[in-house]
């Protein structure tokens, strides 16, 4: 199964302020694809209307063929960071991703812990998140969003907070999971990390969408 995702004449209007205009684009599977552009370009908003968190003024979304707000309110399958993931701040990381894992009941408590051993996090640790530094919450971020072994990755600045190390880990991971044929898109401030990782490139400015890099 082609795992696209694909965005037509999408328009968004909040408040009289017009968020996106007319964005199309279709982002292959198999793919790393980056979104670029300054703080309130619409980077987020538009990663927010692929996941069906808000909904569209006019156009539409479609994830695996299927129309977001209309064959389904959420797409199935998709991995999520965006904006700072929330976390009960006084369970471990084991615990908390336990408790999310059990409201869908895909996976059992292995591929849990299997998710954290792969983001570099240990599952026996008893350390509360609210102790975790911020690199440690954004890999257990991802492991949140990959433990059920979603085909689609959104990832709003997935690497915040993450030092050098780190970053290295982030690249790798999102590379192996290219190559298990994922649909990915990041959102990144660093040029480097969008040069690096992803095959296809679009800018966003003031809601306008543009093809950097194909």
């Amino acid at each position: 199964m082609n795992k696209t995702i694909q965005i037509k004449d999408l328009s968004l209007t909040i408040k009289k302020h017009q968020i996106l205009r007319s964005v199309s684009i279709e982002f292959e599977s198999g793919k790393i694809h980056g979104l670029i552009g300054r703080n309130g370009s619409g980077k987020t908003m538009l990663m927010k209307c692929i996941c069906g968190f808000v909904r569209p003024t006019d156009g539409e979304v479609f994830v695996n063929n299927k129309k977001i707000g209309k064959d389904c309110d959420f797409p199935d399958n998709i991995g999520i960071i965006i904006e700072s993931p929330g976390f009960i701040p006084y369970y471990s990381g084991y615990k908390n991703l336990k408790l999310l894992a059990n409201l869908n009941k895909r996976i059992s408590s292995d591929q849990v812990r299997q998710s954290m051993k792969n983001v570099g996090l240990d599952p026996d640790s008893k350390l509360h998140v609210s102790k975790y530094s911020l690199g440690m919450r954004q890999r257990l971020g991802l492991a949140q969003a990959i433990m059920e072994d979603p085909d689609f990755l959104i990832l709003d600045e997935p690497m915040n907070g993450l030092d050098k190390d780190g970053v290295a880990d982030m690249r790798k991971y999102l590379h192996n999971f290219k190559e298990q044929g994922k649909t990915i898109i990041i959102a990144s401030h660093s040029m480097e990390d969008i040069e690096v990782l992803c095959d296809t490139v679009c800018e966003m400015d003031k809601g306008i969408l543009t093809v950097v890099r194909k």
